[in-house]
């Protein structure tokens, strides 16, 4: 190989080494994406404002008083259900829930005092009656009220949470409403651990709004095609490292390989 043959060689390197890096890190990245379950970002509350400024809406106040009802009754339950229950997996359900309505309810006395709201010291009529209920029974008959009394309470402050959540203006009911919604979630996902809830009991979803069951159109189709797993960003940038490849390779071909073809025989006639 020549002098000038082995530059031109080295200067493809150069080109393709990086080149083709990128484009395997993007191929096995994809992989990943596809294969593996990916991480769940927790929120970080530390990045939110907690100084009350901002308007206090009756939805807020209320929210801040159901936060607060909420523990006076599921801190009890749990601890009936570490005395009342025979199974160890209800017991620490129970224990956790109730361990950590503990601490949701002094981050909701600190926001009622800031925000200057009178909160409940007893729990609201319904609740009493679910308590009594599970005063009442032992055993699997208290697991099964145990869990869908909870699991039924749950779903409902969840919603009410993500509105007040995306909707307030105070931004001490914004920092307590992210700091519900992690706790809430927890027990949702603690409670159906038991595998006993009763879901066919649970309320249905509202039927979607005609805005919203409308065929979606060519653009829309786009958009999710831009967010999918893979992304369309990623989607580009294979296409154009793969065309940048086999351009590259053929014009490496030409240039290097094409002039090791061997001269043609000059015949003498």
């Amino acid at each position: 190989m020549s002098i000038a043959e082995e530059a031109l060689m080295f200067g493809w390197r150069r080109v393709w080494g990086p080149a083709i890096a990128a484009l395997a890190l993007v191929l096995i990245d994809s992989g990943h994406a596809m294969a593996a379950e990916p991480g769940v970002p927790v929120p970080p509350g530390e990045l939110l404002q907690d100084t009350n400024e901002g308007d206090v809406s009756d939805a807020d106040i209320d929210f801040v008083i159901k936060v607060r009802l909420a523990g006076l009754w599921e801190i009890p339950a749990g601890e009936m259900a570490q005395k009342q229950s025979n199974n160890a997996q209800i017991k620490n359900i129970g224990k956790t829930i109730a361990g950590q309505h503990v601490v949701l309810d002094k981050l909701d006395r600190a926001a009622a005092a800031k925000l200057k709201i009178k909160i409940p010291s007893q729990p609201n009529k319904d609740q009493q009656g679910w308590l009594a209920e599970m005063r009442d029974a032992q055993g699997e008959e208290f697991d099964q009220i145990y869990i869908d009394r909870l699991r039924a309470a749950h779903g409902k402050i969840f919603p009410a949470i993500a509105t007040i959540r995306t909707s307030t203006r105070n931004d001490t009911v914004r920092k307590l409403a992210q700091q519900a919604n992690q706790f809430v979630m927890t027990h949702l996902t603690l409670l159906e651990s038991s595998g006993i809830v009763d879901y066919q009991a649970l309320p249905t979803a509202p039927a979607p709004a005609a805005a919203t069951s409308a065929p979606a159109t060519s653009a829309a189709l786009n958009s999710v095609a831009e967010t999918s797993p893979l992304g369309g960003n990623r989607n580009v940038i294979l296409a154009v490292l793969a065309a940048v490849v086999a351009a590259g390779g053929f014009l490496t071909w030409r240039m290097i390989g094409g002039r090791r073809r061997p001269a043609r025989r000059r015949y003498r006639y």
